[in-house]
């Protein structure tokens, strides 16, 4: 047996030339494939698929090009076959392709969104935050903003460059801003009354509610469909978008009887304490009481709060987008309502608004040289809303550097590892690197420089609006009147301030609810 199993696996002489062959065969056909299609795609006859976002060659997520735009396209496509330099835009910034929205850093697809969506903001922030902000949101499906600015977003360079973004409208609080909102309905009516004759955030509320009256006008003007009020501290994670990151997928989905849509905000939870891009930089957040299971969410709640007055630092109930529509009001920075009816709302289970809370240490300092309250536990009431906003400015404005450092790292920054670890497996932590990958994209495909440079360069033919500093200050001397006789009670609810997320008291109340 052994000879016959010995001769049977021995190779004979004849066969040795087809195995020789065979191997040839295998070894040639690869090789040969592979060169027939280098060639093929050397000489432009097969396509990239790496160059493609979609079957319909979106270069936005939901959002279409015009006949105009594919025109340009195929043209800069054939040139860029027949160039070995490859293609170059008209500021000299390389087209990555790693980021393939990327066409010119003015984004102008204004005509091209379905459903028109705009953002309104009041804002003192300088470019290093606003063009991130404002871009990023572009990408999402965001086509027009109407920035009221003072302090550094109102200074001349500042502005310029803001108004020379397609889209961008900018409003200055001038003098006659202020004698126009003075005027507003508003003053006559009940439900923001509360916030009046009060300093710091109580008059920061109050003038975002009188921009946001405006914004509605201006958004109806222009044939707006949605309007959103955010906070340049603030980016929307349009999550639950079918198949897209975007906000007007999302909002395009929306039943059309439904006039707001609630985003339930998550808040930063920054891992150093020498932040200085936070949108570039951040990338865990705490999520909200209504994206977590209540068990989890209670049953975390201690550890979540590190010795923190709340949950989160500061506000909690998130910011909405309203269908624009006739008789639409803002109802505080957070909620809009409608003088005629009581508007039907909607939670969105998966989307939610990014808080960049406290993510600076500087901003412990910027937000105290903002405000002149005394650093008091009583001043403090008059002049923030929320517990952590009153610890903050108390420290910032009594203690040392060293103690204010000492103070941020424990209260703001996360620095223990393992329990970061247990709350990111709890899901009360999640990581979120789409507006990072987003934003850095941005910047290292030229668009921030871009636009900055293309300001500069078109300065003689810019104008900007000249902003008085020493306007009166109509607000705080304005009479509150009587509410209108034809406006019901419903049209009158109190304006929605920040809130604090629910905290351990609603667990007891909840139990004797039950034992009830």
């Amino acid at each position: 047996m052994a000879g016959l199993f010995y001769s049977s696996s021995k190779p004979t002489p004849s066969s040795t030339p087809s195995y020789s062959r065979l191997l040839l065969l295998v070894t040639l056909l690869p090789l040969s494939l592979a060169c027939f299609a280098f060639v093929l795609q050397w000489r432009g006859g097969l396509d990239d698929p790496a160059t493609h976002w979609s079957t319909d060659h979106l270069e936005f997520p939901g959002m279409a090009s015009t006949t105009r735009e594919k025109q340009q396209q195929q043209q800069q496509s054939s040139s860029s076959r027949r160039s070995d330099s490859g293609c170059v835009d008209l500021l000299g910034q390389s087209r990555s392709p790693s980021f393939p929205y990327f066409r010119d850093w003015t984004f102008d697809y204004q005509s091209d969104l379905n459903p028109k969506i705009c953002i309104t903001t009041s804002t003192s922030a300088g470019l290093e935050q606003t063009l991130p902000w404002l871009f990023y949101h572009k990408v999402i499906g965001v086509s027009t903003f109407y920035l009221f600015v003072e302090g550094k977003a109102a200074s001349p360079n500042v502005s310029r460059v803001l108004e020379s973004i397609p889209g961008v409208k900018v409003i200055h609080r001038t003098k006659e801003l202020e004698e126009q909102q003075s005027k507003s309905r508003i003053w006559n009516e009940t439900w923001l009354a509360s916030f009046f004759y009060k300093p710091c955030n109580y008059e920061l509320f109050v003038k975002q509610s009188l921009n946001m009256e405006m914004a509605i006008k201006m958004a109806q003007d222009s044939g707006m469909e949605w309007i959103i009020h955010l906070d340049t501290d603030e980016l929307i994670h349009p999550s639950g978008a079918t198949y897209e990151y975007s906000l007007r997928k999302l909002l395009g989905n929306i039943s059309a009887d439904v006039d707001a849509v609630i985003f339930p905000n998550y808040e930063s939870s920054v891992e150093r304490d020498d932040i200085k891009e936070p949108f570039s930089e951040v990338s865990m957040f705490k999520k909200n009481y209504d994206h977590l299971p209540r068990d989890v969410y209670f049953g975390n709640y201690k550890e979540a709060t590190r010795g923190n007055p709340n949950y989160f630092l500061t506000y909690g109930n998130g910011k909405a987008a309203a269908r624009v529509q006739n008789n639409l009001r803002p109802n505080g920075a957070h909620r809009w309502h409608n003088y005629r009816k009581s508007p039907k709302e909607i939670k969105l289970e998966e989307a939610a608004i990014l808080h960049y809370t406290y993510p600076k240490f500087s901003d412990l300092t910027s937000r105290r040289d903002r405000c002149g309250c005394k650093p008091t536990k009583v001043d403090v009431k008059r002049c923030f809303m929320l517990e952590f906003d009153r610890a903050a400015f108390i420290i910032a404005s009594t203690a040392s550097s060293e103690e204010m450092l000492q103070w941020y790292r424990e209260h703001v920054v996360w620095t223990d590892g393992a329990l970061k670890l247990k709350l990111l497996r709890k899901g009360i932590l999640t990581r979120i690197y789409a507006p990072m990958v987003i934003i850095q994209e941005l910047r290292e495909a030229g668009v921030f420089s871009s636009v900055v440079n293309s300001a500069h360069m078109s300065l003689n033919n810019s104008s900007t609006l000249s902003i008085s500093r020493d306007s009166s200050q109509v607000t705080g001397r304005r009479r509150v009147l009587e509410a209108h006789l034809d406006l019901d009670s419903e049209s009158q609810a109190s304006a929605v301030p920040p809130q604090s997320p629910p905290g351990v008291e609603a667990t007891q109340i909840g139990h004797n609810n039950q034992s009830e």
